[in-house]
């Protein structure tokens, strides 16, 4: 089973809040102790949070369903409802979210940042939070709602300042095991990296991390190979380390031609996930240089790749010819591009309320004296509401009237018995509209229920 995964996909459903409680309090020699139901708890969130530690999506991938907890109902003696406890999952630093359709939710890079993915319900009030003048004793409660649930995409992009670019086969695991501390897979035969694997070096005062990433072949930017599992792992690297086998037997192959192969891969894939990776800088290494034929090639293209502006330097994983004058230049293309990169400033919450006035429903005509009421307000009061009990039913009637829409059916041409829906098309409460009784509404439940409730 692999320990590596950089891409799952995630099933996330907040808690529900608790419902509210109708409740009188009894007590002896007091008949009148009044409305004491308290209020239900809120739902659970789902949150995402970035831990350096973590460094895979594997245990999502197993387990993609994930769910918070609900809060508690609410309890006479105006005890209020327990909030549901939140679930937070950690995702690895570099993470992307997505949701299904593509719509990027967020990038979450930097240890300990969060994001509320889904927002558990609200809890639904208690009978004395709905006690008024009008209403002394509600013999009812309002239910809580159903906590946001959604599929979303976690993709994992590799945090590290230096990406190796390069065949399968070319060196870099060894590159980097003779660098860093790090330990990847290397044998004495064909093979390709199947994970990246990151390790840190020190220059000098610079110390930055370091990807060996899968190896690169033709046709990676058009998913051949393990192209696209390489290439999303440089889009955050600063530097570009093209790491040529001088040693290779493979015919038709020498390091121009395959420098040639790595740069219109990296530009195929760049305009095809919309990131330019045309100005980070390159530094060339020629690898296995230990072998005689390798260093003679080395010399003779040396030159050549100069002239196209590349930065080249003969080095050998083997041997560790040539590595700390690599170290050096490349912690000098780091430190140059850590100066040069803009000054995070802090992520601001920008809140972007309502405009006072905004129409907070729309009555659409569906034709046959059948109309549909739209609307966040209108459609969560009916998720709130106990159909089974008939003052619960009037309240809503009430608060639907006090919102406009008896009038705005009127102007749409309702008549008496209009057939009116309220909600999604899988889920509307229909009622028969009557405009004859004052500020009611006599609703007829879910969907397909014959029973006339209110």
């Amino acid at each position: 089973m692999p320990d590596f995964v950089d891409e799952a996909v995630l099933h996330v459903k907040a808690g529900n809040g608790g419902h509210g409680c109708a409740s009188v309090h009894r007590e002896k020699f007091k008949p009148l102790g009044g409305p004491d139901g308290g209020n239900g708890g809120q739902g659970g969130d789902v949150v995402l949070e970035v831990d350096t530690q973590s460094a895979t999506l594997l245990d999502y991938q197993r387990r993609p369903h994930r769910d918070a907890q609900n809060g508690t109902p609410g309890q006479g003696g105006h005890r209020a409802g327990a909030k549901g406890q939140d679930l937070v999952l950690t995702v690895p630093d570099g993470t992307v979210v997505t949701r299904m359709n593509g719509e990027v939710l967020a990038d979450l890079v930097g240890h300990g940042t969060r994001l509320v993915l889904a927002q558990g319900g609200s809890g639904g009030l208690g009978n004395a939070a709905l006690a008024s003048k009008k209403r002394k004793a509600p013999g009812f409660a309002l239910k809580g709602e159903e906590g946001e649930a959604f599929d979303v995409r976690l993709e994992m992009k590799t945090i590290a300042d230096v990406g190796l670019v390069g065949f399968p086969s070319a060196g870099k695991s060894s590159l980097i095991a003779a660098m860093s501390a790090a330990r990847p897979k290397i044998a004495d035969y064909p093979f390709t990296t199947l994970v990246p694997n990151l390790g840190v070096v020190e220059a000098g005062s610079t110390q930055y991390v370091i990807a060996d990433v899968p190896g690169l072949i033709p046709g990676a930017s058009a998913g051949k190979g393990l192209g696209l599992e390489f290439l999303r792992h440089i889009e955050r690297c600063s530097t570009l380390l093209h790491v040529l086998d001088c040693a290779t037997y493979e015919p038709g192959r020498d390091p121009v031609s395959d420098l040639d192969a790595l740069e219109a891969e990296l530009s195929a894939y760049g305009e095809q996930a919309g990131v330019d990776l045309s100005d980070r800088p390159r530094i060339v290494a020629l690898n296995k240089v230990d072998v005689p034929e390798a260093r003679d090639l080395a010399d003779m293209v040396t030159p050549m790749l100069e002239e196209r502006g590349y930065r080249v330097m003969e080095v050998s994983a083997a041997s560790r010819e040539g590595l700390r004058e690599l170290s050096f230049a490349l912690g000098e293309q780091v430190a140059q591009a850590r100066r040069s990169a803009p000054v995070e400033e802090p992520t601001r919450i920008v809140l972007r309320p309502k405009m006072i006035g905004d129409v907070p429903f729309e009555v659409v005509p569906l034709g046959n004296n059948s109309f549909q009421v739209r609307g966040d307000k209108p459609a969560r009061w009916v998720r709130q509401t106990d159909f089974s009990n008939d003052e619960a039913v009037g309240y809503l009637a009430e608060r639907l009237n006090r919102l406009g829409i008896e009038d705005a059916l009127a102007k749409a041409g309702a008549v008496q018995g209009a057939e009116v829906q309220i909600g999604t098309d899988e889920d509307a409460v229909v009622f028969d509209w009557d405009n004859s009784l004052d500020a009611e509404a006599v609703p007829s439940g879910p969907r397909g229920s014959d029973a006339r409730l209110g």
